[in-house]
């Protein structure tokens, strides 16, 4: 069977990632036009034909309802122009932590965003450490959750950190940090040990209380999470490590968010550094402590092994 010939296109919050995935494909980025009214809606409409292609549209849903809308429209335009396939590349998922009811009377918001997205016309999807990965299981196509540890793990192999000891911010992270430690395992031929912080929230983007599982004295510690958002559970977990003699302490997400008085924060911590992929644009000038790292090629080579009907988890060890 011939590969299907595919283009990529950009959303508002895809063009530098998109324009990075392009020039590992060797590609051109594709032309789309998003138009504004002064109302606040907007329409979108391909500039060059996309009939009989698989088209990637890469947009990442934060912040979140614009960035959504704007995919679903991308989405619904190229099945209406006749495009063979429709693959969503969302580097951020959107919604993702609301995953389920972890109260009475609240909505699934993942599942509803799933629901929307094939709705729409999505035929897969491309992305990146969804907060919980059963939300693959709200979809009826095809998902390809790929990991932003494999990228991060390369960059904590590269500071050459000796007494190194990751740490999960959270007892729900443990899977995660335990997982990133087996991936520095692979490349560094070295066991590295993991701690654990206990926190208590009051409420969202709140954290009362925390305490360390595990001895951080006189080590570099780094912690692994999913995202930064106000980063006060990092700012927080770097503050209580260093009080019980942690030598140094950074973080490394896959996402970062960066709302409300992040940057602060950070600037503001104990934190040596922060560290994430470029799932989401930031402009780095904004706090000195930040460093971003890019994402692109493993998409780059998940759209290659798609369109050449080779396997993905091949390239996604995790």
């Amino acid at each position: 069977m011939e590969t299907s010939p595919f283009k990529v296109f950009a959303g508002s919050k895809g063009g530098a990632i998109a324009q990075q995935i392009c020039e590992h494909l060797n590609c051109k980025l594709g032309n789309i036009k998003i138009d504004n009214f002064s109302d606040g809606e907007f329409a979108v409409s391909f500039e060059e034909s996309v009939r009989g292609l698989s088209v990637y549209l890469v947009q990442s849903t934060c912040p979140c309802s614009d960035n959504l809308m704007e995919l679903l429209l991308m989405i619904d335009a190229a099945k209406r122009a006749s495009a063979y396939k429709v693959i969503a590349v969302i580097p951020y998922f959107g919604w993702a932590r609301q995953d389920r009811k972890d109260k009475p009377r609240v909505s699934i918001g993942a599942k509803l965003v799933a629901n929307m997205l094939q709705t729409a016309g999505a035929d897969r999807v491309i992305t990146v450490d969804l907060h919980a990965d059963q939300i693959q299981g709200f979809f009826d196509i095809p998902v390809d959750h790929l990991y932003g540890s494999n990228t991060l793990a390369d960059y904590v192999e590269s500071l050459h950190l000796d007494n190194l000891i990751i740490a999960s911010p959270d007892v729900g992270g443990t899977k995660r940090a335990a997982k990133f430690c087996k991936k520095l395992h692979m490349i560094t031929n070295h066991e590295v040990p993991m701690v654990i912080c206990y926190k208590h929230r009051p409420d969202f983007n709140q954290v009362s209380e925390m305490r360390v599982l595990g001895d951080v004295k006189d080590k570099n510690v780094v912690i692994v999470d999913d995202m930064a958002d106000t980063a006060g559970t990092l700012c927080k977990a770097a503050q209580v490590m260093k009080e019980q003699g942690a030598r140094s302490v950074r973080a490394v997400v896959s996402h970062g968010i960066m709302s409300g008085n992040a940057c602060a924060n950070i600037k503001n911590s104990q934190l040596e550094e922060l560290v994430f992929t470029n799932t989401i644009p930031f402009d780095t000038t904004r706090c000195e402590k930040v460093s971003v790292v890019s994402i692109a090629v493993p998409i780059a080579e998940t759209i290659l092994a798609i369109q050449e009907h080779r396997s993905v988890s091949e390239l996604n060890i995790h």
